[in-house]
């Protein structure tokens, strides 16, 4: 009996041993993994807190001082800001990106949703046509815009060339006008979007169930009511990013001004952004720049927060 007694306790203690040890083992296994997981990753983190989060905290304390990169920084507390509200140019700015906003948002992703239900087809020869739409996002934004600088061209282009021929005595003059340059600049941010946005909307059609469409064809449902009740709803989780996405981009546009208008003429074409560029590197206002970052930032934010509260009500996640 006592043989069997000690023979349990050894067998017990042997196996609480083993445990011991593999949990040792294992604890240093996971912390060799982990270590190794961290080394992989240091690179992006170092440079994520040197290119990422360092100017980032450097621009907004930035934001609060008077400083043309020479000399002292020169505390000025929420001045910059509170120049913000006389400043005419920063008014006009933000008019003008609110307005590219509120047009090109909407029309891209409209002609986005069409151009992804037309071509989501199984028909011969579609990819040609998906990459033909798609081609203009992945080409360089500075080509795109010194193309169109071309055929915007008002005695040379092609564009007033063909109103011309349609019988138009006295074609937009385009990017030198006033009143037509920011239409002009709306109009290629539109042509140069619409492909990313198409392939978002095609993923999702695609990831619809086809016994949907089958079931509403049954009950006698039309292509409208089909794109109205199913292709919307399914799809309404894309468009909300997409709305999201198209708003910050929009407010962000700066490659495009830069090289069509460079803000002109006059300020028809200036947005914050563009603003913001001319502010820190042509009068070296490095601390209202700041300032006007921050308050672009805000804005987006703001809209961004809107969104996300409103999603509940149209967004169908199931």
């Amino acid at each position: 009996m006592n043989e069997t007694v000690e023979l349990r306790r050894s067998w017990r203690s042997s196996i609480a041993s083993i445990g011991v040890k593999h949990m040792r083992e294992t604890g240093k296994e996971v912390r060799r993994n982990r270590f190794i997981g961290y080394t992989f990753l240091l690179p992006n983190i170092i440079g994520f807190l040197l290119f990422i989060c360092f100017p980032v905290g450097a621009s907004f304390l930035m934001s609060f001082t008077e400083w043309n990169g020479f000399g002292d920084i020169q505390f000025t507390g929420l001045s910059n800001y509170v120049r913000l509200w006389s400043d005419e140019t920063f008014r006009i700015s933000l008019l003008n990106s609110l307005i590219m906003t509120g047009v090109s948002v909407p029309v891209t992703l409209l002609l986005a949703i069409l151009a992804a239900v037309a071509l989501n087809k199984g028909l011969r020869g579609i990819k040609i046509f998906r990459t033909a739409i798609f081609l203009p996002h992945i080409t360089a934004t500075i080509a795109v815009a010194v193309v169109w600088q071309l055929l915007y061209n008002p005695t040379m282009g092609p564009i007033n060339g063909m109103l011309r021929s349609l019988g138009v005595d006295h074609p937009p003059t385009w990017l030198a006008s006033t009143h037509w340059a920011l239409i002009s600049v709306i109009i290629v941010s539109i042509w140069h979007s619409i492909g990313y946005y198409m392939v978002l909307y095609l993923a999702g059609l695609q990831g619809i169930p086809k016994d949907l469409y089958e079931a509403a064809e049954i009950d006698g449902a039309g292509k409208v009511s089909q794109f109205r009740k199913i292709t919307v709803p399914m799809l309404s989780p894309v468009i909300f990013f997409t709305i999201i996405m198209g708003i910050i981009n929009s407010f962000k546009v700066f490659d495009l001004v830069f090289v069509l208008t460079k803000g002109g003429p006059g300020r028809s074409t200036h947005m914050l952004v563009y603003d913001i560029y001319y502010t820190a590197f042509q009068r070296f206002e490095y601390g209202y720049a700041s300032a006007m970052a921050y308050v672009l930032f805000a804005i987006i934010l703001v809209i961004t927060l809107i969104q996300f509260r409103g999603q509940k009500r149209w967004v169908n996640y199931s």
